[in-house]
């Protein structure tokens, strides 16, 4: 390198830590060539080295990989999942990215090294990392206090190894349930997984990790529940639904990604929206990080949407849409852009943009000072160069950890059904029955390591401990004898062990049915991306053991482990009890025996309604009154345990209702207080649940919707004062002309214990002239507590 180059460089503006990122930005991007500057808005997919070698290029579907030799003199922007693509050891592969961070920034005349990401949906994607419960999950456990703290401790994981963003949370709301992706969204509602998000996006951003929202916009909300497919929806859906758990996380959790979804909305693509990416996501909300684009879905605008006749027009699309960076590899940001750029076709003032924010966001990481280091904190005193003496030196499944996934599931477990034969007590013998009862990643998300890369690495042990729901029940139970039985495997066809599996109940106290999904990608599972179902059926033959087991006598304690709600048919009214688990992670059978034996009060609500028909989706909650039930259909649309429901083992007296404003403008707000007591003989928690009613609107609405909720853990005998301030704000909804309003009129307040079980009702009165809000409108009611 030319001297007085060099000179220049190590004394540039942009290596200047006390200015501002946008500065120091700016004064690079002016240094930049067009090839430096494409350079930063592409990611490489790679895996890092379970020797402690510099990453590889990852070989996959859509694209040869790259030729890192001549594409790294120029810069990269990001480094694709080096610990999520294959099996690597935490400490060799933290020392195999530093030594590829180190070959970046010695290729690169500017000396920046790459943003690395990972996916983190239930836990660091990477081995022997915690596998925390899935996101629905979360929604069940309606505590978003608790998934902060688990985001952080993700988060801090992440970042003690190099790795910069994570690729969560998922934001969509649940349409229909049939979609294979249901395990990864927080419910169908917009309330609760808006403020669930926002916790998460908090806890991780908390930790210096780049939390990601996804998918932006619609994506679960395509037809038949298929994925990829195009969505039909109204922009008045999009915006009362779909888009306000965006707006909060936006708002409250500050995140600096956001990553567009794969679906086009009424022939638009996400990916090439620029009223979606840029007018309301930027000029309205303010955000101001990067926009990703997720995996090829750039290219997917000409192999899929047909809107782009060539990848340089793809990329031409994206960029005016919004999108900044193209993960998870180089594809139309590559040559075809540079091509475009010389053409005329695409002006680098786009370029420029993009890359603005990028470095921006490098700068904030530290990626842009003079003193930056490749090597993470958790080789800050190793030696380097001795790379077998590294492995098993980092923990990433540490003891703290595991006590949050275990409060986590233990939070998240559903009491649907209970005739009185839970808690189980002192049983002399159980017949654990079903294809869950004895597989360790039953409950396990298909993002999760051990099934989302190490199902295609047998030979590798799993990381983690998962024991089954065999080995907890002996360890819970240990005077039970436990009779096991496959029964059926989850969705194949075969019956003949079901003959087997009744022999056993008829001989057992009680009969523990572990039934549910098995975890896969495109196909190779009932449950996950790529996993869509015709119906809400059970898969393969599982109803039909189930209804075997009924018909047997001994009493069935019903075990869903499993990624969406399915109808359970004749357990509804004639199982024993019914617990519902969400892939509760690496602690969730300890979850379940601690419920089915009494040692852990379930205090779980559905984040989604079950069923109480198979074929009856799209149905969630949120419907309008033409959606319910009616004469003039055949079909029912009303569900077995609705949106919120769970049950405990103590009981909850609410009383001593107190309006104090019951009548408010547009501009106002609602106060009242009531009480909440545990008339029980033991502890347990209720989760009181907010829901508004609007009678009459100058559009539909649907007939409620959570506006708000508290968990109440309370000791036996023990009371609570809640104290509420609901601003009419929460009344909003947009009108027909697009604007959000709060219009004057009558509402009805439901203080409930689920969206089917309302305790007390409050009649409300907004009053003064129609009121148009904003983005900056208040979200929450303000809800205290006072112990009595």
């Amino acid at each position: 390198m030319n001297p007085a180059l060099t000179t220049e460089l190590d004394n540039a503006v942009w290596q200047d830590a006390s200015l501002d990122p946008e500065t120091r930005a700016d004064a690079l991007i002016a240094a930049m060539t067009l090839r430096e500057k494409t350079a930063q808005l592409v990611g490489v997919w790679v895996g890092a080295s379970d020797e402690g070698d510099e990453v590889a290029p990852h070989q996959h579907e859509m694209e040869e990989p790259p030729d890192l030799d001549e594409l790294l003199p120029h810069g990269l922007g990001q480094l694709t999942r080096p610990f999520g693509t294959l099996p690597v050891d935490a400490a060799v592969g933290a020392l195999s990215l530093a030594r590829t961070q180190q070959r970046i920034t010695a290729a690169n005349r500017f000396g920046i090294p790459a943003i690395a990401h990972e996916e983190c949906l239930a836990g660091f994607a990477a081995w022997g990392a915690t596998a925390y419960p899935v996101p629905l999950s979360w929604g069940a456990a309606f505590n978003p206090e608790l998934v902060r703290a688990m985001a952080a401790a993700i988060g801090a994981d992440m970042r003690s190894v190099g790795v910069h963003q994570g690729l969560a949370p998922v934001l969509d709301v649940v349409r229909d349930a049939r979609w294979g992706r249901v395990e990864e969204t927080i419910g169908e509602d917009p309330y609760l997984v808006g403020t669930l998000a926002t916790a998460y996006v908090q806890g991780l951003e908390s930790a210096g990790i780049v939390a990601t929202l996804k998918h932006f916009a619609g994506y679960s909300a395509s037809r038949a529940g298929r994925n990829l497919a195009p969505v039909a929806m109204g922009p008045r859906e999009r915006a009362d639904v779909i888009l306000p758990p965006f707006e909060m996380a936006v708002r409250e959790g500050r995140p600096r990604s956001v990553m567009h979804a794969y679906t086009d909305t009424d022939g638009i693509p996400s990916a090439a929206d620029p009223e979606l990416l840029t007018g309301l996501l930027r000029d309205t909300w303010g955000f101001d990080g990067t926009v990703v684009a997720d995996y090829f879905g750039i290219a997917f605008l000409k192999l899929l949407h047909g809107v782009a006749g060539s990848w340089a027009e793809a990329a031409g699309l994206a960029l005016a849409g919004g999108v900044d960076v193209e993960l998870p590899t180089v594809k139309t940001f590559g040559r075809p852009l540079l091509d475009a750029i010389e053409a005329g076709s695409v002006p680098e003032e786009l370029i420029d943009r993009a890359l603005r924010r990028i470095l921006v966001q490098k700068a904030q990481l530290g990626l842009l000072d003079p003193d930056w280091s490749p090597v993470p904190q958790a080789l800050a005193d190793a030696d380097l160069d001795a790379p077998e003496a590294l492995r098993g030196s980092v923990d990433l499944d540490r003891p703290e950890n595991r006590r949050l996934a275990r409060e986590l599931a233990e939070q998240a477990v559903v009491l649907l059904r209970n005739d009185g034969t839970l808690p189980l007590g002192r049983p002399r013998r159980i017949a654990l029955i079903g294809p869950n009862a004895d597989t360790p990643t039953a409950v396990l998300g298909c993002y999760s390591f051990p099934v989302h890369v190490g199902s295609q690495h047998p030979e590798v042990p799993v990381g983690i401990e998962l024991p089954t729901l065999r080995e907890t029940l002996a360890a819970e139970f240990p005077d039970a004898a436990i009779v096991s039985a496959l029964g059926a495997t989850v969705d194949g066809d075969s019956t003949e062990g079901f003959a087997e599996a009744i022999a056993a109940a008829r001989m057992a106290d009680v009969v523990v049915l572990a039934l549910g999904d098995r975890a896969g990608l495109f196909g190779r599972g009932t449950s996950g991306e790529g996993c869509d179902t015709e119906s809400l059926q059970l898969p393969g033959v599982q109803q039909e053991l189930l209804d075997a087991l009924l018909d047997a006598g001994t009493p069935v304690v019903l075990v869903m482990l499993a990624g969406r709600p399915y109808t359970l048919g004749r357990a509804q009214g004639e199982a024993a009890a019914i617990v519902q688990s969400f892939f509760p992670g690496e602690a969730g059978t300890e979850a379940i025996a601690g419920v089915l034996s009494g040692r852990v009060n379930p205090s779980g609500r559905l984040p989604v309604s079950v069923p109480r028909h198979k074929g009856v989706q799209p149905s969630t909650y949120l419907a309008a009154r033409l959606a319910q039930d009616s004469d003039v259909s055949s079909t029912s649309t009303s569900p077995a345990y609705g949106f919120g429901h769970g049950l405990g083992y103590t009981d909850f007296e609410w009383s001593a209702l107190d309006v104090t404003v019951a009548e408010t403008g547009t501009d106002g707000s609602f106060r009242f207080a009531f009480e909440v007591r545990n008339t029980g003989e033991r502890p347990g928690c209720e989760v009181v649940q907010f829901y508004l009613h609007d009678p009459v609107a100058s559009v539909v609405q649907s007939v409620q919707r959570l506006v708000g909720y508290r968990r109440l853990p309370l000791d036996a005998g023990e009371r609570f004062r809640v104290l509420v301030e609901l601003p009419a704000d929460l009344a909003s909804f947009t009108g027909r002309d697009g604007r959000r309003i709060v219009e004057p009129g009558e509402l009805e307040l439901r203080i409930s214990a689920s969206s089917t079980d309302h305790r007390i009702t409050v009649p409300l009165r907004l009053t003064g002239p129609v009121r148009e809000v904003d983005h900056t409108r208040r979200l929450h009611p303000v809800i205290t507590v006072e112990r009595r």
